[in-house]
């Protein structure tokens, strides 16, 4: 965290956990992270309403299995992108570390500066895919999750650049006003990423309306109902 942030706001941090870990506080450390897990939760619930809705699909599951999808849905995403996090803040030279200290291939080392970009991306749009695939209360392949994925990661890629140049060039954190702007700043960054999220998953719907010829199955459709809508759809073919 200290390649990302300001030395004054590590300082901040660094002071904070050490008063969360300390020996008297692992109680509440417990309930603290029960308490985020349910947050994230609520969050990934929210985002599940959402995906029904662009999907066009009515979600009859019961709340606890709405709410356990939830949870799974925030470890899942969670380690795959704290994978793609975690290429990105190791750095280019990471790859020299590795060939200096356990003997890896030099061609590893070389390779390693974009190898990382492609390791990040490639996580990022697997875990936009899980959240597309298993989220929606619809029957679908998890490779025709695909296109709204990529799209969703490009432009969460591109507003996360444009939000480092506002914070490299415009922001001045050392005064109130600049620190309000980053708040600003930071907070469009959100809303226009879940827009794109959402935008991402009606392509995906549309494209499976038209290989489905104008119709999703929802995943707890009975095989008898299955059967009736693939005759009708026959009929009016």
């Amino acid at each position: 965290m200290s390649r990302l942030l300001p030395a004054d706001t590590m300082h901040i941090v660094g002071s904070v956990l050490s008063d969360v870990l300390s020996s008297h506080r692992g109680t509440w450390l417990s309930f603290g992270m029960i308490g985020t897990i349910w947050v994230a939760s609520a969050g990934f619930a929210a985002l599940i309403e959402a995906l029904d809705i662009a999907y066009d699909a009515k979600d009859d599951r019961p709340y606890w299995k709405s709410r356990l999808l939830a949870i799974g849905l925030a470890a899942v995403t969670g380690t795959l992108l704290l994978v793609a996090l975690a290429t990105m803040i190791v750095g280019p030279r990471f790859g020299d570390w590795l060939a200096a200290c356990f003997g890896v291939s030099a061609v590893f080392a070389m390779v390693w500066p974009v190898l990382r970009w492609a390791v990040a991306i490639t996580f990022t749009v697997i875990a936009v895919e899980a959240v597309y695939f298993l989220a929606p209360n619809v029957k679908q392949r998890f490779g025709a999750t695909l296109p709204g994925a990529i799209f969703s990661v490009a432009v969460w890629n591109t507003l996360s650049f444009l939000l480092g140049i506002y914070f490299s060039h415009f922001a001045d954190l050392n005064r109130t006003y600049g620190t309000l702007a980053g708040v600003i700043a930071l907070m469009t960054w959100l809303y226009w990423t879940s827009f794109a999220l959402l935008v991402g998953a009606e392509l995906n719907a549309e494209l499976a309306k038209q290989s489905m010829k104008g119709g999703i199955e929802a995943k707890n459709s009975s095989n008898e109902e299955s059967q009736r809508r693939a005759s009708d759809i026959g009929r009016a073919a």
